[in-house]
């Protein structure tokens, strides 16, 4: 389980929403409760994608948790 910070603005009607930490995932929502669950579903995909897409290159990996104080 990791920790993100949502970024959430209102525009017009809807409410959009970012995630500080990752580039790449936007999304909006009618609410702002909806928004936050469409970003949980948006940084699951990219995430997961992200680590396709690196794995994909070939080769061997390991994987191993780090901490940055920001």
């Amino acid at each position: 389980m990791s920790q993100f910070t949502a970024v959430i603005l209102k525009v017009d009607d809807w409410y959009a929403a970012t995630v500080k930490e990752l580039s790449g995932v936007h999304t909006q929502g009618r609410t702002i409760e909806e928004a936050k669950e469409n970003l949980v579903e948006a940084i699951q995909m990219v995430v997961e994608s992200n680590l396709k897409h690196f794995i994909s290159q070939g080769g061997d990996y390991i994987e191993e948790k780090i901490l940055v104080n920001v």
